[in-house]
């Protein structure tokens, strides 16, 4: 398969996707290296395709997502982060990014598409391993994220109780 005809068969692969796929996967199933791959994806971005890097692979079209996007403004150390992650995901919320101020960068994005306590639970899994400190660190904890809510009462349910917990920032 020549390099043009793997790019349609990774785009292909994406949009048949249920789930994140990773650039080694996608090697993998394509007989090439995974950073082959991530070169791919740029190329297909770069496109027009909107394919989003998660924590977990690929997703395509992720802005596509039906329901209320919403942003919480929050401040935790470390220790916080699975509780705040775990108190959106249960109210029914895909936290999709995480998103700060930085002095000299402006503002640095990550992508999270966390839906489930499993999904949080790997997320956290994946830090852990790669002693991966978070992007809020760089601001001394304050961050914020962008939530796609089923319904407004979800949204509110959810900063009630981060606001419990104490992380919400008002």
């Amino acid at each position: 398969m020549d390099a043009a005809g793997r790019r349609r068969a990774i785009a292909r692969a994406l949009e048949d996707a249920r789930r994140p796929v990773a650039a080694s996967v996608l090697g993998e199933r394509f007989g090439v290296s995974r950073q082959i791959v991530v070169g791919d994806v740029a190329l297909l971005r770069a496109a027009g395709l909107e394919i989003t890097a998660t924590p977990r692979g690929y997703v395509l079209g992720a802005g596509a997502q039906a329901g209320e996007r919403r942003t919480v403004a929050v401040s935790h150390g470390m220790e916080g982060m699975e509780r705040e992650l775990t108190i959106m995901v249960d109210n029914g919320c895909t936290v999709l990014d995480v998103v700060i101020e930085h002095a000299v960068y402006g503002q640095l994005t990550g992508e999270l598409h966390l839906k489930s306590r499993r999904d949080v639970a790997e997320f956290m899994r994946r830090v852990r391993e790669n002693a991966a400190s978070p992007l809020s660190t760089l601001t001394g904890g304050i961050h914020t994220h962008t939530l796609l809510c089923p319904d407004a009462g979800s949204f509110e349910r959810c900063r009630d109780e981060l606001r419990e917990a104490g992380i919400l920032l008002e």
